[in-house]
């Protein structure tokens, strides 16, 4: 190839190994934060005066708009910061390079030498030249489908990045494009496949573990929760409203199921399935640590919804222990990763149960030997269960 203007054919040798190395060597490398770090130390080393590079990424997860990977010399792993849905009615973004990028630009490029009052006016510039940057510049990062992310490269270097510098950064996008949304639609793969059937039954279906019928049998602790008066609830209320205190409960109730070890394998409407593999020596105890802390939780949120009127939300549980098939079940097109078996149908109905007894969690004995004297436990009796021929012994946990 021709060498671009004003630097050497070492240089131009140096250039194309990095270009080789992104093209031909990562693929072992699962990450892409790694993988945009070893890049900004290769640039360095092939004479590419970078001292700073972001990634800025949008991500389709259920909590976060995108993320930033940035990188800076001396650093061996690069930081990765999540952004806010909100972030774009916030100043640190409104006039960023970031912002002139998705309005259009093709390119955005500062001086950060010469007199700020001349040049783009915004707090990144200001930081950017108290740390000693001279030059700055961002490029849309173009994926398939027109999904577009951004890069930019910033340098201390007096007078800052030449031509040549450019030019050869230009050089690596599409690599850079085509290398990031490989690991970018693996993490989406994983991210999707977490938020929609957990992190468990996720890892398990990215192995391969799509077939209609397989599965394995599992022992666990299984909890199942019910809403009160849906119903009415969504019959009565605006429909954006429904939608809010449905997930304030959910909230309430998912977060310390997920913090003890439990899995949510499903919502139903406005309930609940989870299970607390006994492959974990205190799954039980952790499943009654997270239903005192929803319990907690629903107090606080009925609280913040009584400042506006609304009712409290009352719910029921049932919890049961047993084998249960954990595997994929459906059409041969449209399949859900579940668990099945007569355990899981005991657990729906002793939670149904809650409701004729009037309390808010109900266990069987079978569970409740498991944890016998760690838990405030009151036995509530023996009760004829629906498709089941024996009666259950039940206790009510008053946490």
């Amino acid at each position: 190839m021709d060498a671009p203007p004003n630097i050497d054919s070492a240089a131009v040798r140096s250039g194309d190994e990095v270009q080789h190395w992104l093209t031909n060597e990562t693929r072992d490398e699962r990450f892409l934060d790694n993988l945009f770090a070893e890049l900004g130390m290769r640039l360095r080393q092939a004479g590419i005066p970078v001292k700073r590079a972001t990634l800025h990424l949008l991500i389709n997860h259920p909590q976060w708009l995108g993320a930033r990977i940035l990188w800076a010399d001396g650093m061996r792993e690069a930081e990765i910061e999540r952004v806010d849905y909100d972030v774009i009615e916030r100043s640190e973004y409104i006039g960023s390079p970031a912002n002139e990028i998705r309005d259009g630009a093709a390119e955005v490029r500062e001086n950060l030498e010469r007199d700020p009052s001349l040049g783009r006016q915004h707090a990144i510039y200001d930081e950017m030249r108290e740390k000693g940057l001279t030059d700055y510049v961002a490029w849309p990062l173009y994926h398939t489908l027109g999904k577009m992310h951004i890069v930019t490269f910033a340098t201390d270097r007096p007078g800052g990045f030449d031509e040549a510098h450019i030019a050869f950064l230009q050089k690596l996008l599409p690599v850079l494009a085509l290398v990031s949304e490989i690991r970018m639609k693996n993490r989406l793969a994983r991210t999707l496949l977490e938020t929609y059937v957990g992190p468990h039954a996720g890892e398990l279906i990215l192995a391969g573990a799509t077939r209609r019928g397989t599965g394995t049998t599992v022992r666990a602790a299984i909890m199942i929760c019910d809403l009160r008066d849906f119903t009415r609830i969504s019959d009565n209320w605006p429909r954006d409203d429904v939608i809010e205190l449905l997930n304030g409960y959910f909230d309430a109730m998912s977060e310390p199921i997920e913090r003890h070890g439990g899995e949510i394998l499903k919502f139903i409407g406005d309930g609940l399935l989870a299970i607390f593999p006994l492959s974990q020596p205190s799954a039980c105890a952790n499943l009654l640590r997270a239903v005192a802390e929803a319990s907690q939780a629903m107090v606080a949120l009925n609280e913040q919804n009584a400042t506006t009127g609304r009712a409290p939300l009352n719910y029921g549980i049932g919890i049961h222990v047993g084998d249960v098939m954990y595997g994929n079940i459906g059409s041969r097109t449209r399949l859900d990763f579940t668990v099945i078996g007569p355990a899981v149908n005991m657990a729906s109905r002793i939670e149904t149960l809650t409701k004729q007894l009037g309390k808010k969690v109900l266990l069987s004995r079978a569970f409740a030997e498991l944890v016998k004297g760690d838990f405030n436990l009151e036995h509530a009796g023996e009760h004829q269960v629906r498709g089941f021929s024996e009666p259950i012994e039940l206790f009510a946990y008053r946490g």
